[in-house]
C-alpha cells in the first residue's frame, strides 16, 4: 500500500465555467441562491473515488478557505458528511452539537480562519460522478447572522435545483458522447463503503447489501485486515480487485485513515468502487473550477480515451496537461486514485468488452483494435483486469441476457 500525499499546488482560480452541452451554469445557480439567501461564500463539495471530500466549485473563490480545505480538512468536515448521510440541510452546530462545533478544528481552521462565523450545507446527489454525493455549503460573516430554519429550507431547494441541473447535463453529455452504460456494466447506486475500526458501516446500513454475498464478505474481511496493518501511518491507499459470485473482478480504491474525525473517533477505511473510463469521459475541466490541479488533468484523460488504441507514451499523455511526465504521473495517481497505466488499460478493456458483447468479432481482431500487441497479450491483460478470459467473459454476458 502507498501513503496518500496531501501536498497540493497553490490554489489558482479557474474561470467560472458554463457547460456547453446541457446548458448547466454554476455561476447562475450561485447568483440565484445569493438573491434569496445572502451568503459570503458558497462551495460545491463532492465525495471522490480516492476516498474523502473535495471542493469542486466556489462562488467567489475565497483563497484562504480553499487553501484551508485542501490541507486535509475534509477529514474534519463533519457537516458535509452528516448532510450526505442524513439527506437533511444542517448548520455546523446541527452536525456537531453546539459545544462540539465551537471546539472543532473545522470551525477554527476553515470557518474562523477564513473570516466567517456561520456555515450550513445541503446534500447534492451525484455531484461529479455517479454514486459520489456531496453538498452545497454556504458561509456567512458574523454581521450576516446565523442560518435560520427558513434559510435551511431555501438552501435545500437550491441544492435540489443544482442536483436536477447536473443530472440533465450528465444525460446530455452521455447522449452526445454515446456513453450510455450497457446492461452488462451496470453498477449499484452506492459506490462508497466506509467502515470504522469496529467494522460498522458509516454511510448507511443498506449500502453493502447492494453487493452480492461474495463481494460483501471479501470487503469486510479486507477491512479488518487493513485496519490492523495501519501501524502508525496516518493515511495509506491501495488498488484492490475483488471477484463477485460470477468471478468478474470489481476494482476498488481502498484508503485507510488513522484518524478521520468527520466520521468516527479513530481509524476509518474507505472502499471506493472506481468509475469506468466511460464515466470519466463525461468529465470536463469546468467541473473542477475550484481545483486547478485536477482540472488540468482532464484533457489527458480525454486524450487517453481517444488514443488508447495506439498505446501513447507517458510523454504524449502528459502533454495536454502541461506537466512533466513525472509530475503528471504523481498528480494523476494522487488526485484520480489510479495510475495513468491503469486508466488506459481500463479504456482498452472497456472497448474490448463492448466488442465481445456486441457480436462475434474474432479475438485477434479485438486485440488489434484495442491496442494490444498480440492476442495472448490481450487475453492475459483481460483476465488480469476482469478475472475471466475473453471467451469466458463473452459467454457469461450471453448467458445473462
Amino acid at each position: 500500500m502507498t501513503q496518500i500525499s496531501t501536498q497540493r499546488e497553490p490554489y489558482s482560480p479557474a474561470p467560472l465555467a458554463t457547460s456547453n452541452v446541457g446548458g448547466f451554469s454554476y455561476p447562475q445557480h450561485f447568483e440565484r441562491l445569493e438573491r434569496t439567501l445572502p451568503y459570503a461564500e458558497a462551495l460545491i463539495i463532492a465525495s471522490v473515488p480516492r476516498g474523502g471530500l473535495q471542493v469542486t466549485q466556489a462562488a467567489h473563490g475565497n483563497e484562504g478557505l480553499l487553501r484551508s480545505y485542501a490541507r486535509g480538512m475534509h477529514a474534519e468536515d463533519r457537516l458535509t458528511w452528516q448532510t450526505i448521510i442524513g439527506g437533511q440541510p444542517l448548520t455546523g452546530q446541527d452536525a456537531c452539537g453546539k459545544q462540539g462545533f465551537e471546539n472543532c478544528r473545522f470551525r477554527q481552521e476553515v470557518v474562523i480562519s477564513s473570516g466567517f462565523a456561520h456555515v450550513a450545507a445541503a446534500r447534492i446527489r451525484n455531484v461529479i460522478l455517479p454514486g459520489y454525493d456531496g453538498a452545497l455549503q454556504v458561509y456567512r460573516k458574523a454581521e450576516q447572522g446565523p442560518f435560520t430554519p427558513a434559510d435551511l429550507q431555501k438552501l435545500a431547494s437550491a441544492a435540489k435545483e443544482i442536483e436536477a441541473g447536473l443530472a440533465r447535463d450528465r444525460e446530455a453529455r452521455t447522449e452526445r458522447n454515446h456513453e450510455a452504460t450497457p446492461s452488462w456494466a451496470q453498477r449499484p447506486t452506492a459506490r462508497q463503503f466506509v467502515f470504522d475500526h469496529e467494522i460498522n458501516e458509516l454511510l448507511g446500513n443498506d449500502r453493502l447489501n447492494q453487493l452480492d454475498d461474495r463481494l460483501r464478505h471479501q470487503i469486510l474481511q479486507h477491512a479488518r485486515q487493513q485496519l490492523q496493518l495501519l501501524d502508525g501511518q496516518s493515511t495509506i491507499a491501495d488498488r484492490l480487485q475483488l471477484p463477485d459470485s460470477r468471478s468478474d473482478l470489481w476494482t476498488f480504491r481502498v484508503s485507510v485513515y488513522k484518524n478521520y474525525p468527520a466520521l468516527s473517533d479513530g481509524p476509518v477505511i474507505f472502499f471506493c468502487l472506481q468509475p469506468t473510463c466511460g464515466e470519466w469521459a463525461l468529465i470536463r475541466p469546468g467541473d473542477f473550477q475550484a481545483d486547478a490541479d485536477l482540472a488540468r488533468l482532464v484533457p489527458s484523460m480525454k486524450y487517453m480515451r481517444d488514443e488508447f488504441h495506439r498505446v501513447p507514451t507517458l510523454d504524449e499523455i502528459a502533454k495536454p496537461s502541461h506537466l512533466s511526465p513525472y509530475h503528471f504521473h504523481r498528480q494523476f495517481s494522487d488526485l484520480i486514485g489510479l495510475t495513468p497505466k491503469h486508466f488506459m488499460l481500463e479504456c482498452q478493456i472497456q472497448k474490448a468488452k463492448q466488442q465481445l458483447a456486441g457480436g462475434d468479432a474474432a479475438l485477434p481482431e479485438i486485440s488489434k483494435s484495442c491496442g494490444f500487441s498480440h492476442q495472448s497479450h490481450f487475453t492475459s491483460r483481460f483476465k488480469q483486469a476482469t478475472g475471466l478470459t475473453p471467451t469466458r467473459w463473452r459467454r457469461m454476458v450471453a448467458q445473462s441476457r
